[in-house]
């Protein structure tokens, strides 16, 4: 038999959709709302190739990123409970909470114009659900269940020894490797020695841990042992958002409909053009490979996650029949139209340039995020005193120090001038890195100076060589005085 003969048996055996069908329906699932289980043939090619190159990559550094440290720092951690934030081992605080805020704004920019451009690549390359799924849970059971043939014929099949060892040992599999995954994402929050901590103590010591690993470790294996592709097309916000972002100028799988139709099946030694039929041999190889069930020659849809599988399955079989590669292709809609490439559209161009003003303003907020913030809070219910002809108010500070460097500061009152600061221990006051100090501190003035009953005031924080690191306006409180 030769290879095209088999590309149209197994094409025949292993149609998943009936293309009349579809057009009123969604990959994965009939007109009746009943679920299609999905068996893509296991891809190959040169993007499958990228595409695994990426996935390593990126799991290599979920992996890996919890453990590095930057100035005894975290590299990234996000612990909500006890408000403990580091991004690339700089410490963020509640009090910058705005500008993660602006991060977060500058990023669903970025998403914006890069779908706008590219379509949904993201999906199809980088998206977590897409590379564990096609990259782990996929292979393993490719390995263990065989290729889709296979995988249909024992999903079939009826529960004997084969069938049960070998779901068994898929499943055993999967549970392992989402409780791995879980334990990484704990990592992410708690940072990695407060998760070994509790794991060497055990369960019964931390109930409420075991249960909360417990819990999203059953939602990993239920996403990736049986949800599955249900994510992408039915759950996830990004595939709805697409829809309302893409135009006939974003990049895109597309199927060249120009020179496929009129499709038919392949033929040895024919002159297809000369009998009015397009290059594509109708194999159905495309919508075997995909793992959203979908039929990429029915034109641009939801469900697809530009996996690009079906670009190396139509590539595959284009080169063994002889003809040109790149039926189906990244190209753009006007491309395949009206013959025309690629262009940055003046959208693009307007959000393009929103993403650099916003990046650029929050670049310039992480630069003055400034290295200490200081607090001057009068305690509830203090009043003032007078003594010795100068009025004195007790204020309770709080310096929090934003630097990897122990501090070393000292207080001085900035507006108006010949304010005293009078400590209650050494002037001289030590700020460890990444922490907050706290103390009390009287600041008296001349009562010459003080007309008003409330005063505004300045109160500076100063590094041992001068420089001023932060300041605080605050009031002073004194006597009432009469003004005639």
């Amino acid at each position: 038999m030769s290879d095209i003969e088999e590309i149209e048996v197994r094409g025949g055996q292993g149609q998943v959709l009936d293309p009349e069908t579809y057009r009123d329906s969604i990959g994965t699932m009939d007109q009746s709302g009943k679920r299609k289980w999905v068996y893509p043939r296991k891809p190959k090619g040169k993007y499958t190739n990228y595409r695994y190159l990426v996935s390593c990559i990126l799991l290599f550094i979920y992996f890996s990123v919890p453990f590095i440290k930057i100035n005894g720092n975290p590299m990234i951690l996000f612990n909500v409970i006890d408000r403990e934030f580091f991004i690339f081992g700089q410490p963020f605080y509640p009090q910058d909470f705005f500008i993660l805020t602006l991060g977060a704004i500058a990023s669903l920019i970025f998403i914006i114009v890069f779908t706008i451009a590219f379509g949904r690549i993201f999906c199809g390359w980088i998206c977590p659900q897409t590379i564990f799924l096609e990259m782990i849970f996929r292979k393993i059971e490719y390995a263990i269940e065989g290729d889709r043939n296979k995988q249909m014929k024992l999903d079939r099949q009826e529960w004997n020894s084969e069938k049960i060892w070998k779901r068994g040992l898929k499943w055993t599999i999967y549970i392992i490797i989402s409780l791995v995954i879980t334990h990484f994402m704990f990592m992410y929050i708690v940072g990695y020695e407060e998760v070994f901590r509790i794991l060497s103590e055990g369960p019964f010591a931390h109930p409420t841990n075991f249960i909360v690993m417990i819990l999203l470790t059953a939602a990993f294996y239920f996403v990736f042992a049986w949800f599955r592709e249900q994510v992408c097309t039915l759950v996830c916000p990004y595939g709805r958002l697409q829809g309302v972002l893409i135009d006939k100028d974003t990049v895109n799988v597309f199927y060249d409909f120009k020179r496929g139709e009129n499709r038919a099946k392949w033929r040895k030694g024919e002159d297809r053009q000369a009998a009015g039929k397009g290059d594509c041999i109708d194999c159905h190889q495309c919508v075997v490979v995909c793992p959203t069930g979908i039929d990429i020659r029915d034109g641009q849809q939801l469900e697809c996650v530009n996996c690009t599988a079906c670009i190396d399955a139509c590539d595959e079989v284009m080169e063994k029949v002889g003809l040109p590669k790149g039926l189906i292709r990244y190209a753009t809609e006007n491309e395949i139209e009206n013959e025309t490439k690629f262009k940055f559209t003046g959208r693009m161009k307007g959000f393009a340039l929103i993403l650099v003003l916003l990046t650029g303003f929050l670049g310039y907020l992480l630069y003055n995020r400034g290295e200490m913030e200081a607090k001057f809070i009068k305690p509830a219910g203090s009043t003032f005193f007078l003594r010795d002809g100068k009025i004195t108010n007790t204020y309770n500070y709080t310096f929090l120090n934003k630097t990897n460097d122990k501090k070393i500061v000292t207080i001085k009152v900035v507006e108006p001038k010949h304010g005293e600061v009078i400590y209650s221990g050494s002037s001289k006051i030590t700020v460890d890195r990444d922490k907050i100090t706290k103390g009390t501190v009287n600041i008296s003035f001349p009562e010459s100076e003080m007309n008003l009953s409330k005063q505004n005031i300045t109160i500076g924080v100063y590094d041992m060589s001068g420089k001023l690191v932060d300041s605080y306006e605050t009031y002073f409180e004194g006597p009432f005085k009469l003004q005639f």
